[in-house]
Formats: structure tokens, C-alpha cells, sequence
């Protein structure tokens, strides 16, 4: 940084800002604001209007888009992008889905409110007297300039608005199509004869602002075009004895968050290879539960043991008839709330595990950030086309049905899975719902082998006997099989399901297995059939257990009793 600053001189029409003339103009400023917000209680002032859905359908009149980043500084330059950013994902909450009544004024600063740190704003890149500065809600004329220029274009009608005084290089104010704000008295203020409705929405690199309605005629503002001065900041002014003066690190990384819940062995080695020395862990707990005890602790941590804490009471408490599905997406909503108060806006790229996934689509955390999601389990989409399939062939199941997720958890979990910029998993199943080259295969982890050998007529079933596991299917196979079946985990459809055919529910293993089964319709980790091939046994499953080929492992279709008797059959030879 001091080789760039080096070669820049400082600019002989630029005076070094002052402390005393920030205080004149702060004292301005307030007095500014007294008079703006005595104009405001008068009975015709704006209103704040609501978010609406009649103009959902209507035509698209414009639509803005302008980059989030820049890359010409370091460290500090990109805290202060990315604190930017933060401000327009927290201003964008008053104006995404607004609808604006025919003649009805629409307040900049009415929709988006003070901006405060309470309220999610924190400091960004700011033009204030010919400088970036960094404050707080900084950066927040990126959204005035689109709302403006996407108002130009739709035809409406522009009731206030100023320009900026100075101009930032490659910004709207180049082409006179700029709005500055400062709360409250800066204000941009539109209005129109027909209703409209604002759509905004940060992507990873863009802010994107759409206006749609059904407007007359094009608009007869005549947009400014008076040329200020160039904008000045730290990285190009040259005046290093200024009291606004902050050195910058060109060479700084860029930190990423990981916002985890259960570990496994798979992800688990993700973080230690991928994670750097400025990445977070988000994690539900250290110190209640045990899902989230085996991530490995390489880099700085933040826990949610509330959140962690909530959750294990509520799975305690589950009462008869009350689905888990339902109390695991509670659980999760709450984990991805306590995450999204401890982000910081210098996390502008997350690894996300996929229950959390669409809960902080739904908030909006995830504007304006790249994110890549870790997944462990099928898309909520794809497992319910697979269970309602399911359920078709076994109508008299009574788990088929339990794990369900509303529409909304669905849409949002399809909507953010679009968007991600990678998902990563080691379930070959789960990865084939996807087109070639959007998911990175990450190979299941070397397992612990079963303490068994192979030998005698005993198969381990490596589940609880419910439907979605395979049971109908190992069930019907079992029809002239001379073989002992041993349940690994507690769990059937119904008290009588096995009938007269004997099976054991395991206490321990025994000192030999024949081979380990599991026919899943449904499988999110097979982490005994990964022991079992570990240790040599033949293992019998479908392509749902989302293992690849390989040596020991005979693939079988799900809901196959026929294909799954004569891979057993096969096994005992």
C-alpha cells in the first residue's frame, strides 16, 4: 500500500478536511434534519407503504442492476465494500415488494428508516464533503442511484431528488442519473398516476432493482447533468496527514463463515483442508448435544448454545403424533437466527450446511454473498418426490409421511440451492439431483471397521425396520431365505410387522456376520456400511445409500424383494 500511495500526489484544488469543519457540518446537518422532520408531521407528508402482491404479475417497466464490488483496495477497502453491502441487505427489507397506490408519494427514507446499528447497519463507504469516509449506513446512495434510474425508465415521476456533489468514477452521477440521500433531508422522493410495485434483491455481485407497474407514459424529469468534482478516498487522494487518514492492507485475505450444525468425518476433513486462518466456525455447541462435538477445531469459533440448548428440549419433549420433521425445522430456524446476529458483513462468503440452508435464504442473509452449501441429505423437493412414490407402493406405512417440509422451506431451500456458487457432498445420490459440474463429490472418510468377521447366516439390517429404510422390501425377501435378520437400531412400522418371521433386535454385535443390508428407499448416511466394507463383509444396498462402486458392495433397486433375495442368496455363498 505505501508503494501505491507513493506515486499519487495530492491533489492542489483539494484542501485537507478538518475536525473543525466536520463539526460545521454536523452542526448543518442537524439543524437540517430538525427542519425536514417539521416538515414530515405536516398531513401531507409520505407514508410508509406496505409489502403487497396485486402487482406481482404486472409488466416490468425497469429493471437496474449495479456491481457490489470493487477491487482496487485491501483489506480496509473491501470491510468498507462489504459494510456496504451489509447496509443495502438491510435497507433492501423496506423496499423489496412494496406496492405504491396510484398518486401516492414513495420516500426513500420513509421505506428504508434511520439507519442504526441496532437495525442492522454498520459502517460503509460514504461521499461526504469530496471524501469516502466510512460511516455508518454508508453506501447507501447505490440503492437511491438504481431506484432513480429505474424510476427515469419506468415513467415515474420524480419529486425530489439531489445530486451528488462530487463524483465516484464508473457511478450513475457520471451520466447525471444519481440520487444522493443523508438522513433525513437529502431525501429521493417518486410518485405516479398508476400503481407500481419495487422488487430489490442483492446477488452475490450485483444489486438488482426492478419497478413493475403499468405506467402511461415515460417520464419528463430531466435528469441533472451539472459535473461536480472527482471524489476522493484513501487509496487515490494522497493527503496522509489528513485526520481521516487510514492505511490500507492490499495483501489481507478474505474470511469465510462456516455455518455448521452435526459434523461428520467428511466435512469434518472439508474444514481442515479448505478452512483459513481469518475463517469463522459457526457451530450450534461445544458443550450441549453431541452433533456438532466432532468438528475439528482449527480455527476461531462462535457458538449458539441457546439455540443448541432449545433444541435438544424440544427433541426430548416430542409428544405422540407430532412429527419430527416438523420440530427439526423449528430447531433449525432457530440455529440460522442466532448465526445471522453473529455474522459480521466481512463474511461475504459462506460454506453452508444444508438444514440452515433455507431458513437464511428466507431472512435474506445470504444477499449480497457468494455460498457454497455442504449437503448431507436430498433436496427437500427430490425426498418428497421419493417418499409420495414410496408411499404409493406401501399405502398401509405410517412413517411415509412424517417427514414433510412446508412449501415455503421448499421453494426457499430450491431458490438458494440456484444460487449457491457450489454444493459439495459425498452422497453420490444426492449429487446426481443436480446437472453435471454444479456439485463438487467430496469421497466418504476411511471408517472404523466393525469388530466382526464374516462368517455364518447372520445379516445385519443397518437401520430401524420403517419403510423408508427398506423394510417392506427385506420384509417380502425374507421369503424362503434361511438366514437371521439382526435390527441394528430400534424403530418398525407397527408392532406386528415382521409377522411369524423371526428377526432380533441387536444388543451387541456378534463375533461374525454373514453381510450387512440396507435396501433404503431413503438414506442420508450410511456410516455402518462404510464399517462394514471396511472390515470386508459383503454389503447389499441401493444407489439411495449414495455409495459408488466398488469391491464388497452389490447395488440393488430399492422396493426390489426379488433383486434383494438373490443378492442374499449370493452373499452366503
Amino acid at each position: 500500500m505505501s508503494d501505491r500511495l507513493a506515486n499519487v500526489t495530492a491533489l492542489p484544488d483539494r484542501a485537507v478536511p478538518t475536525r473543525i469543519g466536520n463539526l460545521v457540518f454536523e452542526t448543518k446537518a442537524a439543524l437540517l434534519r430538525l427542519r425536514r422532520a417539521s416538515a414530515d408531521l405536516s398531513l401531507n407528508a409520505p407514508k410508509r407503504h406496505r409489502r403487497g402482491t396485486m402487482l406481482t404479475s404486472a409488466p416490468v417497466l425497469a429493471t437496474i442492476r449495479s456491481p457490489l464490488w470493487t477491487t482496487r483496495g485491501g483489506a480496509k477497502d473491501r470491510a468498507l465494500n462489504a459494510g456496504k453491502i451489509q447496509n443495502l441487505r438491510a435497507a433492501i427489507a423496506g423496499l423489496d415488494g412494496i406496492e405504491v397506490a396510484a398518486g401516492e408519494v414513495l420516500s426513500f427514507w420513509k421505506q428504508v428508516g434511520k439507519p442504526l446499528r441496532r437495525r442492522g447497519f454498520v459502517e460503509g463507504r460514504e461521499l461526504r464533503e469530496g471524501c469516502m469516509i466510512a460511516t455508518v449506513g454508508g453506501g447507501l446512495c447505490q440503492l437511491s442511484n438504481a431506484l432513480h434510474e429505474a424510476a427515469l425508465d419506468a415513467g415515474l415521476q420524480v419529486v425530489e431528488r439531489h445530486a451528488h456533489t462530487r463524483i465516484v468514477p464508473g457511478s450513475r452521477a457520471e451520466a447525471g442519473r444519481d440520487a444522493t440521500v443523508f438522513w433525513n433531508y437529502l431525501d429521493f422522493r417518486v410518485r405516479s398516476s398508476r400503481p407500481f410495485r419495487i422488487e430489490a434483491r442483492l446477488t452475490a455481485d450485483e444489486l438488482e432493482l426492478t419497478i413493475r407497474g403499468k405506467i402511461a407514459t415515460p417520464s419528463l424529469s430531466v435528469p441533472d447533468f451539472s459535473i461536480g468534482l472527482t471524489a476522493h478516498d484513501c487509496l487515490t487522494c494522497g493527503q496522509v496527514s489528513c485526520h481521516r487518514h487510514d492505511p490500507d492492507d492490499i495483501e489481507a485475505g478474505t474470511p469465510t463463515a462456516w455455518l455448521v450444525d452435526g459434523a461428520s468425518p467428511e466435512f469434518g476433513a472439508l474444514l481442515s483442508d479448505r478452512a483459513g486462518r481469518e475463517d469463522m466456525l459457526m457451530l450450534p455447541s461445544r458443550r450441549i448435544g453431541r452433533a456438532a462435538r466432532g468438528w475439528p477445531a482449527v480455527i476461531a469459533e462462535r457458538t449458539a448454545d441457546l439455540a443448541a440448548l432449545r433444541r435438544s428440549l424440544a427433541l426430548r419433549s416430542i409428544g405422540p403424533g407430532t412429527p419430527r420433521a416438523r420440530a427439526l425445522i423449528e430447531a433449525d430456524e432457530r440455529l440460522a437466527a442466532a448465526y445471522a446476529r453473529k455474522l459480521d458483513a466481512t463474511h461475504t462468503h459462506l460454506i453452508v450446511a444444508q438444514p440452515l440452508l433455507p431458513h437464511l435464504w428466507r431472512r435474506g442473509v445470504l444477499q449480497g454473498r457468494s455460498f457454497e452449501v455442504m449437503l448431507d441429505r436430498l433436496p427437500i423437493d427430490a425426498m418428497h418426490h421419493v417418499l409420495d412414490a414410496a408411499r404409493d407402493l406401501y399405502p398401509e406405512s405410517s412413517t411415509l409421511g412424517d417427514f414433510r417440509a412446508p412449501e415455503a422451506i421448499a421453494a426457499a431451500e430450491r431458490e438458494a440451492l440456484g444460487e449457491a456458487v457450489r454444493l459439495i457432498t459425498p452422497h453420490r445420490s444426492v449429487a446426481a439431483c443436480f446437472p453435471p459440474g454444479r456439485v463438487q463429490v467430496h469421497d466418504w472418510q476411511p471408517a472404523k471397521p466393525l469388530p466382526v468377521r464374516r462368517g455364518g447366516k447372520t445379516f445385519l439390517f443397518a437401520g430401524p425396520a420403517l419403510a423408508r429404510k427398506g423394510a417392506y422390501a427385506m420384509r417380502d425377501a425374507m421369503a424362503g431365505l434361511e438366514i437371521d435378520l439382526l435390527i441394528e437400531r430400534p424403530g418398525e412400522e407397527c408392532p406386528d410387522f415382521w409377522h411369524r418371521i423371526d428377526v432380533r433386535k441387536m444388543q451387541s454385535l456378534p463375533e461374525e456376520l454373514a453381510g450387512v443390508l440396507l435396501p433404503a428407499i431413503v438414506e442420508h448416511r450410511p456410516a455402518t456400511l462404510l464399517r462394514a466394507l471396511a472390515a470386508g463383509l459383503p454389503v447389499i444396498a441401493t444407489e439411495a445409500c449414495g455409495l459408488p462402486p466398488q469391491p464388497g458392495l452389490t447395488l440393488i433397486p430399492p422396493c426390489d424383494p426379488l433383486a434383494l433375495r438373490t443378492a442374499v442368496a449370493a452373499a452366503m455363498v
